[in-house]
């Protein structure tokens, strides 16, 4: 999958990308170039193919990372009197009501146990219980945990309530299946640099055509108005401002090879594997998954932290990313737990290398108590 001396990112986003994509980002690009102007315009199309959109949907790209369109999206596409739903499970829907809050939305927070799935069912009740409600924003993998969170149960809730949806799906797509013909929305919002495996800098946001020709005017932001970067990039082939050139030619590259590898079924089908590689392999070490298989997403999976005294993640991270790997930390608030990304340029045998590494870095550190037993709090 990759060469050269770099550490594996795991970790949802930056990722380990491939050498052709790495190759890429060497050339300099003119961002009124037409060559450059083409490039953007087959992501563009590419984009919405992957979810089925049709003529009936168009992709925005956006400079920045995937939470600059998250917040383009709401800002742009949620009326300024409208109140947004967002059910909360970790710290990514977290920062969703966040952006509501400074963007003056009215907005709904639901609590969701954050080892526990959003369902079609929660979001149905909340929309019931509250008619004032116009939009629902859901995270579809909240890799604060590793969550699957059921977005076609949401899509339908919304439907049957006529309210809109807008998809956080920056650590799902391209690798879990959406469709809009099944799975409807107003808005989904990715990345660059997740499950298409480009390099962080760009997101995108696939969206409803009808919908956002009629939003003149309600973006809070002129850097952030998804509607004047696209009347603008419809009339002139351009991006208003200038553009992350290299990050661009990148992602075409990336899903130039998502295409080669059999699209989405066959990157669910990777990451699925390295997922289960993973999972087996700290089992047989001791280590527990946070969550249930059935609400594991395989993205990212979060395991508790060794109950041994002799346990420091920054020790544990540092003595790992030595031996070419880096972890990512706990983002929970009740225990202790660290992160292992299953996604980026890689295959299972590498998620097994990663399992070796672990194994040495706990002797190395004189681990014994791996799990289970009283488990400690977060600090």
């Amino acid at each position: 999958m990759i060469r050269g001396n770099d550490p594996i990112l795991l970790t949802p986003g930056p990722l380990t990308t491939s050498l052709r994509t790495k190759q890429a980002m060497l050339n300099d690009w003119g961002s009124w170039d037409a060559a450059f102007n083409s490039i953007t315009a087959s992501i563009r199309r590419d984009v919405v193919e992957i979810v089925n959109g049709g003529d009936d949907y168009t992709c925005v790209p956006l400079q920045g990372s995937g939470t600059f369109s998250v917040e383009a999206a709401i800002g742009t596409l949620v009326p300024r009197d409208g109140k947004v739903l967002v059910p909360k499970n970790g710290a990514y829907c977290a920062r969703i009501v966040r952006i509501c809050e400074y963007l003056n939305r009215a907005v709904v927070d639901l609590t969701v146990p954050e080892d526990q799935p959003t369902t079609g069912a929660i979001v149905e009740a909340a929309l019931a219980a509250d008619p004032s409600i116009t939009h629902v924003a859901q995270v579809h993998c909240e890799t604060g945990a590793g969550m699957l969170n059921d977005l076609a149960g949401v899509a339908q809730a919304c439907r049957k309530h006529g309210k809109g949806l807008i998809v956080d799906a920056m650590s799902s797509f391209a690798a879990l299946p959406i469709d809009v013909r099944t799975t409807p929305f107003e808005a989904l919002v990715a990345a660059s640099g997740k499950c298409l495996e480009g390099v962080p800098g760009m997101g995108v946001v696939i969206v409803k055509k009808s919908l956002l020709e009629s939003r003149a005017g309600n973006a809070h932001s002129l850097a952030m108005d998804l509607h004047d970067q696209y009347v603008y990039m419809e009339k002139t082939t351009q991006w208003r401002y200038t553009p992350p050139t290299h990050v661009v030619a990148a992602l075409r590259v990336a899903i130039d090879q998502f295409k080669e590898e059999g699209g989405q079924p066959a990157r669910l089908a990777r990451y699925s594997a390295n997922c289960a590689a993973l999972i087996d392999g700290m089992a047989k070490l001791g280590f527990r998954t946070f969550l249930a298989p059935a609400v594991q997403a395989p993205i990212i999976v979060t395991f508790h932290a060794p109950t041994d005294t002799a346990y420091s993640f920054k020790t544990f991270y540092e003595m790992t990313r030595d031996r070419g790997y880096i972890l990512y930390p706990g983002k929970l608030t009740q225990v202790e737990t660290f992160r292992v990304g299953c996604i980026g340029a890689i295959d299972a045998n590498e998620m097994r290398n990663v399992v070796s590494a672990v194994e040495q870095t706990l002797k190395a550190m004189g681990i014994k108590q791996v799990g289970p037993g009283v488990q400690r709090k977060a600090a």
